[in-house]
């Protein structure tokens, strides 16, 4: 992947944005966080079956798959970031499994809230997927302007 500062600069500050977001809910009490999840259950159920497991009111799925996707995005920004820095994916993964653990950490002082180790194995999870996807994605586009170029040239 090709550095240029202000690229850095925008995804650390995606990075950063999404960490903000993922420790602001962590810091909601247990109320809020219940009443953002049914909010979000409303929108997604017009989408659902009515049986869908994800809008039942005593699933904690619809929690436990945007705790996965939040950090899906976060692994997708270390990942790109570690790229550009020409720098292992190794540690990109253990920073995104450190906010994780954080995350859960945070609850600790939540009232109502506390922390579990599965959260942590699927914020993990969703960093590891992150980082795949943002690897296979620059993998497919490498070949693509590899291969386009190889057609202009006579």
């Amino acid at each position: 992947m090709i550095r240029t500062d202000r690229r850095m600069r925008i995804c650390t500050a995606m990075i950063l944005g999404i960490l903000a977001f993922i420790w602001g809910n962590s810091l909601m009490s247990a109320e809020a966080s219940h009443a953002f999840s049914q909010w979000v259950k409303g929108l997604l159920k017009p989408f659902l079956a009515e049986s869908s497991e994800v809008i039942r009111e005593d699933s904690d799925l619809l929690r436990k798959f945007a705790h996965f996707a939040e950090f899906a995005a976060l692994g997708f920004c270390l990942a790109w970031r570690s790229g550009m820095g020409g720098k292992k994916p190794l540690g990109s993964f253990l920073s995104g499994a450190a906010a994780g653990a954080v995350d859960e950490i945070i609850q600790l002082f939540v009232p109502h809230r506390g922390p579990r180790i599965t959260d942590v194995l699927i914020d993990s999870g969703g960093v590891l997927t992150g980082m795949i996807l943002c690897y296979m994605g620059h993998t497919l586009l490498y070949k693509k302007y590899n291969k386009s170029n190889l057609e202009d040239k006579p």
